[in-house]
């Protein structure tokens, strides 16, 4: 962006883009089996690692629609949005930007995998304890906390962040309030939300 500023007075143009939004999700059948894909680019091509289906959220999407559009697009599986069950941030990450990355859990609708050509080497369901036993998932934190708190949601002792459709006191624009529904609720009651929720 190209600009002057009058001098003498505060400069308060915004920056260029500063932050990248990533998603990961964790999506696990009936079976206990995990959703899981190998990349066919990047630092994990050709090392058989499996790994979570990921991805960037696009400008102007949602995090809990952008999810389930990759795990869509990379593997060819239906899912509906659950939680955002933690985030990392980092900086420095991309291009020096910052990233934010928000694992969620999604629940399957469709079971069969079609996976996406261009990008995935190949993709399955995959028991959690295989998965698990992967030394790149023993030796990196972030995996291990992204399996951790998956399974831990699925066996109904986790509670993540669910949205809520809301508009703000300065805009008429509607937006996503993300937050631990269930421990809110035990602690103040039912939630009146006049908002449908997404």
């Amino acid at each position: 962006m190209l600009a002057y500023w009058l001098p003498n007075t505060p400069h308060t143009l915004p920056v260029n883009a500063t932050h990248r939004v990533g998603v990961g999700a964790f999506v696990m059948n009936d079976k206990r089996e995990v959703l899981v894909v190998q990349e066919k680019s990047g630092v994990l091509k050709g090392l058989g690692i499996w790994k979570f289906p990921t991805g960037v959220v696009e400008p102007g999407e949602d995090i809990n629609i952008g999810v389930v559009r990759e795990v869509k697009e990379e593997t060819g599986v239906d899912a509906e949005f659950v939680e955002v069950l933690a985030f990392r941030q980092s900086h420095k990450a991309y291009f020096e930007k910052s990233d934010l990355f928000f694992v969620c859990i999604l629940r399957p609708l469709s079971f069969d995998i079609t996976k996406q050509e261009s990008e995935i080497e190949d993709a399955q369901w995959m028991p959690v304890e295989e998965f698990a036993a992967q030394p790149f998932v023993q030796q990196h934190e972030l995996v291990k906390y992204i399996l951790e708190v998956g399974l831990a949601k699925a066996d109904k002792e986790y509670t993540g962040f669910s949205p809520i459709s809301i508009k703000s006191a300065f805009s008429p624009k509607q937006s996503l309030f993300y937050m631990n529904r269930r421990d809110l609720e035990k602690a103040s009651g039912p939630i009146i939300n006049t908002q449908k929720d997404s």
